[in-house]
């Protein structure tokens, strides 16, 4: 088979295992890796998030040394309301593009370097190594990898960490953090026809839910990852309409960047959204990542890629978060690098697909990548 077929082929492999999280159902997708990767002369661990749940790490090398860290994750987000017009879980091929729920969102990425690291396996076991960290629940805040790190999982002390989300093989070196608020307005409850003896929480809300639109997080913006946002996203309040409600639930979704302090960040919105709003509780606390361009792994990622893709890098950051949230704990100043083949246009979308050209082209990276780390 050709090298790059196999990758393509392993993708297909692994779009028909149906980890739509929720419920995830990982572990079957993690242990026919599992399996594969042991096979090739890789120590190989499952680490049970729930029932039916599990994320994989797998190491080869000589013990030596720190190793390159390649991680992705195995769940994808469920399909959506509209109808598909391709089987999601079959591994379709059209027009040179590979069908599928995660084919982007991201089993190509973990496809792909996977697929890397078993063609350079001999490099690699007599050098420092390559871990790969695979992980369950990432799609709804990277509890697979939080869970990792909460049980002493990462012991190999990686010396950087590619992660393979959706880039269209475009090095980014950071992506904002995440920090997910559930705000509370408090009342108390009458009968609808005699409002005026109630407080009706939810007018308390909506007030909030007007400042929120206009609302700047305080923070000067950063030179890649640019400024801060603000969005709401429910609204939850009443049991009846002839009840004023004495409780309403409003969440917001902030995007944070390096060096924020989150508790900060709730402290100065509670405070300026009182007396409205009595209490903000995180519901995802992750924080930024980013790595300065100037750092020389980076630049070795950069020349790399531009050699494969012919495309100059230039530094840029991802709209979304990744594990990397909180990888970054457990090797603390390591670079970290967002490459991967899947096209990020197709995230979450009903069709989604992945160029197999982008799959080729990330084989080559990550093989000189592996190479460049290991020789």
């Amino acid at each position: 088979m050709n090298p790059f077929d196999e990758a393509l082929e392993l993708t297909r492999q692994l779009l028909r295992f149906d980890t739509t999280n929720p419920p995830g159902n990982e572990q079957p997708c993690a242990e026919f890796l599992a399996g594969l990767l042991a096979d090739a002369g890789f120590t190989t661990t499952l680490h049970e998030l729930a029932p039916g749940r599990a994320s994989l790490v797998a190491y080869l090398g000589n013990g030596q040394g720190r190793p390159l860290c390649f991680t992705g994750h195995l769940d994808t987000v469920p399909l959506g309301k509209t109808t598909w017009s391709v089987d999601p879980f079959a591994g379709e091929i059209h027009d040179g593009r590979l069908f599928g729920r995660g084919s982007s969102d991201m089993k190509a990425g973990v496809a792909t370097f996977i697929t890397a690291a078993l063609q350079e396996r001999q490099l690699i076991a007599d050098s420092p190594g390559v871990v790969l960290v695979l992980t369950a629940s990432e799609e709804t805040g990277c509890q697979g990898a939080a869970a990792l790190l909460r049980d002493g999982v990462n012991q190999y002390h990686a010396g950087a960490i590619i992660v393979g989300e959706m880039t269209a093989n475009y090095p980014l070196i950071g992506h904002k953090g995440a920090l997910w608020l559930k705000l509370e307005a408090r009342g108390k409850s009458a009968h609808g026809s005699m409002p005026e003896r109630g407080d009706n929480a939810l007018y308390k809300a909506a007030r909030a839910l007007t400042m929120i639109e206009h609302y700047q997080v305080p923070a000067p913006r950063h030179p890649v990852l640019g400024g801060t946002s603000i969005s709401a996203g429910t609204l939850h309040a009443g049991s009846s309409i002839n009840v004023v409600p004495d409780l309403a639930e409003l969440c917001v979704d902030i995007r944070s960047l390096p060096g924020m302090s989150h508790d900060d960040t709730r402290e100065t919105l509670l405070a300026a959204l009182q007396p409205d709003i009595c209490a903000a509780q995180a519901v995802l606390d992750l924080p930024a990542v980013f790595t300065d361009s100037a750092d020389p792994w980076i630049a070795t990622v950069y020349r790399i890629t531009q050699e494969e893709t012919g495309v100059r890098p230039e530094p840029r950051g991802a709209s979304y978060f990744t594990d990397a949230c909180a990888l970054q704990h457990a090797h603390p100043g390591v670079p970290i690098v967002i490459l991967g083949p899947g096209t990020p246009e197709m995230a979450h979308q009903t069709d989604e697909y992945c160029e197999i050209a982008r799959i080729d082209e990330a084989v080559r990276v990550y093989r000189r990548l592996i190479s460049d780390w290991c020789s």
